[in-house]
């Protein structure tokens, strides 16, 4: 008893809790009005700690985050849910598509990050890239589609790394596209490592995320549609020595380690 109010005074228990205002007043906004109402929800599960959860004919997912085990993130605040939600939120400011927030937040004892709840929108009609490569490869035999969605991430990465923000895990995986639009249409998902970098480290990450582009792409386009994405992503019509020598540290970033 003594133990746990010398605990409570220590380290009081703070939540963070948002529900963004359009969803405040929904079925689902009145099932997630707290924290824990939120954490405890449940529905069709996806992954660990993912679920698929429905209300008024939508679908959104639901992803839940423990208390982090490494020493370092646990007490200096750093919180993978809350980087992520932050970078939700700038990609929206950047107007840079990808998956909606409906609603997020934190619980925290002191200053150590106990549980999170991050929950947005279901993208309809999308697949990740490396799921079309996978199940739908005559998309990327259709080189006008391939130009259309090449010259969007080409976009997103040039104003993200203009924004000295790398993303940290740029891969197929991570961009889903609508694949019945008439216009495919690009969204970034999942970016919980994203965060700003200052030079002399900037360049060092804008290749890691152009080579995680490439890991995959090597295998699935050819070397001109590689190359039109990268002078689309650097907006220039021939490559100057300085594009040359970021190519060759791109495509040996992974060398020896795939």
């Amino acid at each position: 008893m003594i133990v746990n109010l010398l605990k409570n005074w220590l380290f009081p228990k703070k939540i963070d809790w948002t529900i963004v205002p359009e969803y405040q007043q929904t079925t689902l906004g009145e099932r997630i009005k707290n924290f824990d109402d939120a954490f405890n929800l449940k529905g069709e599960f996806i992954d660990v700690k993912v679920f698929k959860i429905s209300a008024e004919g939508k679908h959104f997912y639901l992803k839940q985050y423990f208390m982090f085990k490494r020493f370092i993130p646990r007490y200096i605040s750093f919180s993978k849910v809350k980087t992520e939600w932050t970078n939700l939120l700038m990609f929206e400011r950047l107007g840079i598509p990808a998956a909606k927030l409906v609603a997020y937040g934190q619980e925290t004892r002191g200053r150590v990050v106990h549980r999170g709840v991050l929950i947005t929108e279901e993208l309809l009609n999308c697949h990740d890239l490396t799921s079309i490569s996978d199940n739908f490869n005559y998309l990327l035999q259709d080189s006008k589609w391939v130009s259309k969605v090449s010259h969007q991430i080409a976009e997103v990465a040039r104003t993200l790394h203009g924004h000295n923000f790398a993303h940290n895990d740029f891969k197929w995986r991570n961009i889903m596209v609508d694949i019945k639009a008439d216009f495919p249409q690009i969204y970034l998902i999942d970016c919980p490592a994203g965060m700003k970098w200052y030079k002399p480290f900037l360049e060092y990450r804008i290749i890691k995320d152009l080579a995680c582009l490439d890991k995959r792409a090597k295998y699935e386009l050819s070397a001109k549609q590689r190359l039109t994405f990268y002078k689309d992503y650097a907006q220039c019509k021939k490559l100057s020595s300085k594009d040359k020598k970021r190519i060759r540290k791109i495509l040996h970033f992974f060398h020896n380690r795939e």
